[in-house]
């Protein structure tokens, strides 16, 4: 029975399909095949003996039952593979298994090859993600909207720049996975303690053709291990990605309150709400994104700590990584495709909108308000004090700016009612809103060639 709600609730099955046993399994004895061959281009092992364990190393013929029942026996995880991979071998074709390796050039080098499968999906992701978000940024560059500060009306914004600027933090993103990339998709074929000694003076040779095989880099240099700064900063940028869907999540959260409810999450007809509560419409796909981006970010710190390994090194990491990177890329792909789905299907209250802009009866429009007495020759401090004395009457009073300043005995000897009419039109004090929204439109569209 499924225990990790990864294994039945949290996933989507291309990911998911990444790091099972099976396909782990897999990785190992594509490692296994790859290093044998390599061996045998250098004349180190018999042809026919390499292409007999290349035929023999596949899921099925290795058995992942025959696996586990040798690691029960010997405790040995990588040896297990090797001895069940050595008896399915004909002729002598297994005594050349795994010849010069150590444990960790399988492991880590088959790691590579899984996340090299997992951020080409996670680039698929995110780039799906940026395609909705410059669509909504497009359809909404002048929805116009209240902005807020502090969780205060501050000046008006619009929606195509909050999706604006999604949109080029996740742009930021890609970035970011394409520079990892070249960073983790990384192998090594260098014995015990990284020497090489097991491969004589082959050891360049072994490792440069069976990475070559398999289509990684070479590390540089490394101990029994690859070093994991490497896999620290994969963990980090999925930390990142699920910082920003947090951020976008409890966005559309905020956004569709009660009391604002501007936006919404999509909402199915016959979907329920609440058990008790028949009206509720909670925004639940949003904060399960949220909820599952604290325990991807929660990765971090222990995957930074497994940076600090003893001497060449000791085996504290390999039960982190067990758990941290096939659930961070599994509920990272997860909480992306759910947030895209919410984002595409999000339902606007225009209405609301336009209350909510007008809710403050001109007060965030105050700025806008003091700049042109400026250029009225008002002193900025001046017109900011007489602005900021003003809209305390407008609260104590509850009523509207224009209304409290063309009776306010200096106010009104500064302003005329059809000068305020024009201040105070939200539309009329964007900035460059709407060209920043084109422009970024503009520069990320790039990225889908067909699109340019």
């Amino acid at each position: 029975m499924p225990v990790h709600p990864i294994e039945f609730r949290y996933f989507y099955p291309e990911m998911r399909s990444v790091f099972t046993e099976e396909a782990k399994l897999q990785k190992w004895l594509d490692v296994e095949a790859a290093l044998a061959w390599a061996h045998a281009q250098l004349g180190s092992v018999p042809r026919e003996a390499a292409a007999e364990i290349e035929r023999k190393a596949k899921v099925g013929v290795v058995r992942l039952e025959r696996v586990k029942e040798i690691e029960r026996e010997i405790h040995h995880d990588v040896m297990a593979v090797v001895r069940a991979l050595t008896e399915v071998c004909d002729g002598d074709a297994g005594n050349y298994v795994h010849l010069g390796a150590t444990s960790y050039d399988i492991v880590d080098t088959a790691l590579a090859l899984q996340l090299r499968d997992a951020l080409r999906i996670l680039e698929d992701d995110l780039l799906e993600l940026l395609r909705v978000l410059l669509d909504q940024a497009e359809a909404h560059r002048e929805t116009i909207c209240i902005g807020r500060t502090h969780g205060q009306h501050a000046l008006p914004t619009t929606y195509g720049m909050k999706f604006a600027i999604w949109a080029a933090e996740v742009a930021r993103h890609l970035d970011r996975l394409e520079e990892v990339r070249g960073r983790i998709l990384v192998g090594k074929m260098s014995g015990a303690v990284g020497t090489m000694a097991g491969f004589g003076d082959k050891g360049f040779e072994v490792q440069r053709l069976t990475m070559e095989r398999l289509g990684l880099r070479p590390v540089m240099i490394a101990s029994q291990i690859v070093q994991r700064d490497r896999h620290a900063e994969l963990q980090c940028l999925l930390a990142l990605i699920a910082g920003t869907l947090d951020k976008v999540g409890r966005e559309i959260r905020n956004l569709q309150r009660t009391e604002v409810a501007e936006v919404f999450e999509p909402f199915r007809r016959g979907q329920v709400g609440s058990s008790t509560m028949p009206q509720k419409r909670n925004p639940h796909k949003s904060e399960r994104v949220c909820g599952l981006a604290r325990v991807i970010r929660a990765s971090v710190i222990p995957s930074l700590e497994t940076i600090a390994l003893e001497h060449e090194r000791d085996l504290s990491n390999s039960s982190l990584e067990r758990i941290t990177i096939p659930e961070g890329f599994i509920l990272t792909d997860y909480i992306l495709r759910q947030a895209t789905s919410i984002l595409r299907g999000l339902v606007f209250d225009y209405e609301n909108i336009r209350r909510n802009l007008d809710l403050t009866l001109g007060l965030c429009l105050t700025e806008r308000v003091m700049l042109e007495l400026v250029r009225k020759g008002v002193g900025r401090q001046e017109a900011h004090e007489m602005l900021r004395r003003l809209a305390m009457k407008c609260w104590d009073e509850r009523r509207s700016l224009r209304e409290v300043m063309l009776e306010d005995p200096e106010a009104s000897k500064l302003v005329t009612a059809e000068e305020l009419d024009d201040w105070l039109k939200p539309e009329n004090y964007l900035g460059t809103a709407v060209e920043q929204v084109d422009r970024v439109i503009g520069a990320l569209r790039g990225r889908f060639p067909q699109e340019k």
